[in-house]
């Protein structure tokens, strides 16, 4: 079986790339820093799920640091064990926390990258995966989102960074030939998601009878994907392709309010909803077209939402004890 690094092993997508390529008998080189973006708690439990496992090495250290990269492929070499691919899953996600603090996005979304890259050319690594957003289409363009649409207005330097990123991969895929997979991800969720994301947030405030913020009037609709279905297609985008930016979505946009209805319903809560101004840098309305995953990758999304959202309220009643006291802020 081949040899896969992944970055963020600890996040939220790659503790699930992660599982699936141990579960197909494959050896994982992990990379996370763990940093204190949100709750360590959360990184703590998904590394648990497969910390000791035989076939993975995990490195506590941050896509940011050339030289500690540099020992990690040294080992690698040094033990016949050089990944057949890299798949990049760190990154500092939030729009609006780019806002307040832009350099340390660049620093991992964009440095980080391009460390990766340029290590792939050193030691003739010839397959990268990127995990990019959605949040590059911004307003304006057409729905379903297609990966032509123009991506060159990022409305934050969260967009802005992983624009960079993207094409810092075309650059290196032209130069030296590295075979290069972008994923653009929409609304992830799942159980032990990010607990800044709206549906993690949902759960919690509603089980805990804290009050529920909504932005704007809850009308705005996302395409929420669940996480197997995500880390599935991920996997898939190790296949050769040259270089390719591919959408990963629902493609079955769901409306805020409607979600929070379908959360109400399954904890038999009700929510306390308290209303705020819209934030500049929110869209609509969020929609992927996906028929070039299909074309491309043979990927299609399984899993219903409702079904999503009913595994996350699960998850949550069986670790309610210490997932009541994240911060979902």
């Amino acid at each position: 079986m081949a040899t896969y690094l992944v970055t963020g092993v600890a996040g939220f997508v790659g503790s699930h790339v992660t599982q699936s390529l141990l579960a197909d008998g494959h050896h994982v080189i992990g990379i996370d820093n763990l940093n204190d973006a949100y709750d360590v708690r959360l990184k703590d439990w998904r590394l648990s799920q497969f910390a000791n496992h035989e076939a993975f090495d995990f490195h506590h250290i941050d896509i940011g640091d050339r030289l500690a990269l540099d020992v990690v492929f040294n080992e690698a070499a040094k033990a016949d064990r050089l990944p057949e691919g890299i798949i990049n899953l760190a990154a500092r996600a939030g729009v609006p926390q780019s806002v307040a603090n832009p350099w340390i996005y660049f620093a991992t979304n964009t440095t980080g990258t391009l460390n990766l890259l340029d290590l792939c050319k050193e030691y003739g690594v010839s397959k990268f995966v990127l995990a990019s957003t959605s949040s590059l289409y911004g307003k304006g363009n057409p729905m379903p989102y297609s990966e032509e649409a123009n991506t060159d207005l990022a409305l934050s330097p969260y967009s802005a960074s992983k624009k960079a990123a993207e094409t810092l991969c075309y650059t290196y895929h032209h130069l030296y030939n590295i075979d290069v997979t972008i994923f653009r991800y929409f609304t992830v969720f799942g159980p032990a998601g990010r607990p800044e994301m709206s549906l993690f947030r949902f759960v919690q405030w509603i089980n805990e009878g804290r009050p529920l913020l909504v932005y704007g009037d809850g009308q705005q609709s996302r395409d929420f994907t669940y996480i197997d279905d995500i880390a599935r297609g991920t996997i898939a985008g190790l296949k050769r392709v040259g270089y390719e930016i591919v959408n990963l979505g629902s493609d079955k946009p769901i409306v805020l309010m409607d979600a929070i209805h379908m959360i109400e319903e399954l904890t038999g809560k009700q929510a306390k909803i308290q209303h705020a101004e819209t934030q500049s840098t929110d869209v609509r309305a969020s929609w992927a077209n996906i028929e070039k995953a299909n074309r491309l990758l043979g990927w299609q999304p399984q899993m219903p939402f409702i079904e999503g959202v009913e595994r996350l309220v699960d998850w949550y009643a069986t670790n309610r004890s210490w997932a009541s006291q994240l911060v979902t802020v």
